[in-house]
């Protein structure tokens, strides 16, 4: 998820447009800034890339996730149920709102699993958060079916498939709203930061209040001298971020994207030819940012096997059955009910008495998929690697 890899001189003309006026804060200093509101450029660029009507800029892709939990009224008491294949912020994000994350199984996708909603849902489940996992399309239509059905908003995760789309629409726009992430490996990075994306307006502005420390943002006072609805916090982007993001969107599709799909074809190509390797299910190949290349073997000694070949030719895969910032299984922080706070929650209550528990084995279909699957990082700038990767997977298929 390679946006660093394209950092050059139009990232810097548009900071040094910040740092020319000194104004760093995307609010206030009219004068000084003269007319350069970089975050709330940037807002609008991104919406229209989405094609929503509305998006807010954030301090970071968790920041994202909290704030659209925080406007869906999403707390104490609440169910939110997300996967056991995502980045540790998705149920932290749930935690931090006060709510309880309920893990589903993924399916061949490698994203949650729709036909296991159901099983998941409760009296007390008030959204639903599936994750768009490395850079391809969770099923979301049928999982906006299900959820419609239900009467379950949908927040789609989609820190790590920004610029994906299903059938020309772009992930993040399918559920009430979108989350994305833009940290310092993401495929568009502004080193830190985020965005949330939505066609609802009221949703909009619950959200860009909460962002704010509750700032109503009326244009007609001065900051500072506005009202509150509500109480907030900080998760403001700076400008400087704002600035990063305009000149990164323009790259998105044309630059990053485009020779991404291209690395992954030649690498697929080589992997198809083996008989042994099948290839994770996309729902639509076009829409994939192809930001990681994933395949199974037949069983797991076999990816293995392929795995250490790869390893010894210094082309190493991601064995996510083994990852503990991505697998359910090797949360032990989640599993052994970690926290620093004295009472013990989240996962007890003030008394004492458990809140909430997680067992190992919960998912075995989720665990099945990823003791199978390898998954080859896709970069921009490949030109030397490619060739030893091609000639670690012949290496690697007579160990099969």
């Amino acid at each position: 998820m390679p946006g660093f890899e394209v950092i050059g001189k139009e990232e810097e003309k548009e900071i040094l447009e910040v740092l020319k006026r000194k104004t760093l804060f995307r609010y206030e200093f009219d004068e000084q800034r003269q007319g350069i509101y970089k975050v709330e450029e940037f807002e609008k660029e991104f919406a229209g890339y989405c094609g929503v009507s509305h998006a807010l800029a954030v301090s970071s892709g968790t920041a994202a996730l909290r704030v659209a939990l925080a406007a869906l009224g999403i707390g104490p008491g609440d169910e939110v149920i997300t996967q056991g294949f995502t980045f540790v912020a998705t149920w932290e994000a749930i935690f931090d709102a006060g709510a309880i994350p309920v893990f589903a199984e993924i399916d061949d996708t490698l994203c949650l699993d729709p036909a296991d909603i159901q099983k998941r849902v409760s009296e007390r489940t008030k959204a639903i958060i599936p994750v768009h996992m490395c850079g391809s399309q969770a099923g979301i239509v049928e999982i906006m079916e299900e959820a419609d059905r239900l009467n379950i908003p949908v927040i789609e995760d989609t820190a790590q498939a920004c610029g994906g789309k299903l059938k020309g629409k772009a992930l993040g726009s399918f559920g009430k709203m979108g989350t994305f992430s833009f940290d310092s490996v993401k495929t568009l990075t502004t080193g830190e930061g985020g965005m949330v994306i939505t066609n609802d307006k009221d949703m909009f502005i619950r959200a860009s209040e909460y962002h704010d420390h509750g700032h109503d943002h009326d244009p007609n006072v001065g900051r500072g001298l506005e009202k509150r609805s509500f109480i907030g916090l900080n998760y403001r982007m700076m400008e400087l971020q704002g600035a990063l993001g305009l000149a990164q969107l323009k790259k998105l599709d044309n630059v990053i994207l485009a020779r991404q799909r291209e690395n992954k074809l030649r690498i697929k190509e080589a992997l198809a030819g083996i008989d042994q390797i099948s290839f994770r299910s996309i729902p639509d190949p076009q829409g994939d940012i192809a930001s990681f290349l994933i395949f199974f073997l037949p069983t797991e000694e076999k990816a293995k096997a392929f795995n250490s070949v790869l390893t010894e030719e210094g082309c190493p895969t991601v064995y996510w059955y083994d990852n503990t910032w991505h697998y359910y299984e090797r949360w032990e922080h989640l599993l052994a009910s970690k926290t620093l706070i004295r009472s013990g929650y989240p996962f007890r209550t003030e008394s004492g008495e458990p809140r909430c528990a997680y067992e190992a084995a919960s998912l075995p279909k989720t665990a099945k998929l990823l003791s199978l699957c390898l998954t080859i990082p896709i970069n921009i700038n490949m030109e030397e690697q490619i060739p030893k990767i091609l000639k670690a997977i012949e290496k690697a298929e007579k160990a099969l």
